[in-house]
């Protein structure tokens, strides 16, 4: 399966400030915070991308999404996924396929105005990253955490099949690029594994792919881990190429594999070292505090300065990225 979608450099570098762990609500609905995504975005107007589909079907060019405008889009279907998360499967138009580049995401608000607001009267606007491909027919699905404090969450959670959420993107994050590097250690925490799920899914489906992954991904029970199923049916296939390893905070005594948190000892033990330079890459993706103690803390749509475990065991900015 091909994944190879590309959006324009000036696009891609407008639009790597964008932060997904949070998403802060703009002063007037029509200026809102991905304004900073400046030129790049505005200069893409209708974006285009590489064939998806098959030799003899039409070519799709054309997304039906839009990185500039918010476009209502029809809930199809809701998959309970566990206590607290399930796949919301929206309907794409004409049967097309989504075409987001990777990696990216998307961000979303009420179709209602009125329904999801902030303190001051602003529309709430969050950030979510697709698990369904980018070559994936007449659908696109989110993986949605719902949380007791998130607005937003609520809100997709009491939609109901045939109603609609406004969605805007896509919004390039990092623009991976097959064999940049060696090694590439993806280290998330709780619904922080969407992002790094869209990258590991993009890069070992390319046959051509030599570099080898290492996903860390911590969660507090194991009723928590997201996508588990998805995660080791690749490391199944692609053995030589992706290694797993969940750590939990409060496992069952069920439990044969590793706990407690992903602190130093465990990127000493399974990340490649720094000393490796661009050969190596990090990718953090989790919970505010798990990031700041890994890699440091965001600068609101910025990466921030490089700290934590990352900064102290050497790895530089270059080397690492935070989602």
């Amino acid at each position: 399966m091909s994944i190879l979608a590309a959006a324009s450099r000036s696009f891609a570098a407008g639009t790597r400030r964008f932060a997904s762990s949070s998403a802060a609500a703009p002063k007037k609905p029509s200026n809102l915070p991905f304004a900073l995504l400046g030129a790049g975005v505005a200069g893409l107007g209708g974006y285009f991308f590489v064939d998806y589909t098959t030799k003899t079907a039409p070519k799709q060019e054309k997304s039906p999404l839009d990185p500039e405008n918010f476009i209502d889009f029809k809930l199809k279907k809701i998959v309970p996924y566990n206590h607290n998360t399930s796949e919301f499967i929206f309907e794409l138009p004409n049967n097309n396929a989504s075409l987001l580049p990777v990696a990216s995401c998307l961000v979303v608000k009420a179709s209602n105005p009125e329904a999801l607001k902030d303190d001051k009267g602003n529309p709430i606007i969050r950030p979510y990253t697709p698990i369904s491909a980018p070559d994936q027919k007449g659908e696109l699905t989110l993986l949605v955490k719902k949380y007791e404090a998130g607005n937003a969450s609520k809100h997709i959670f009491g939609l109901k099949e045939g109603e609609t959420l406004a969605i805007k993107g896509p919004i390039v994050k990092f623009p991976y690029k097959a064999n940049e590097f060696e090694k590439v250690a993806l280290i998330g925490g709780g619904s922080g594994i969407t992002p790094l799920y869209q990258v590991l899914t993009h890069a070992l489906a390319d046959n051509s792919n030599k570099t080898k992954f290492k996903l860390l991904f911590s969660n507090v029970t194991e009723a928590d881990i997201l996508l588990r199923p998805e995660l080791d049916a690749l490391a199944k296939k692609y053995p030589d190429t992706l290694e797993v390893v969940y750590y939990l905070d409060k496992p069952s005594e069920k439990w044969t594999g590793p706990t407690g948190f992903i602190n130093k000892d465990v990127v000493v033990k399974h990340v490649a070292p720094a000393s490796l330079g661009e050969k190596v890459k990090v990718f953090v993706c989790g919970p505010p505090g798990q990031v700041a103690a890994l890699a440091g803390k965001k600068d609101g749509f910025q990466q921030g300065e490089i700290g934590g475990v990352l900064k102290e065991l050497g790895y530089t900015a270059e080397q690492v990225f935070k989602f």
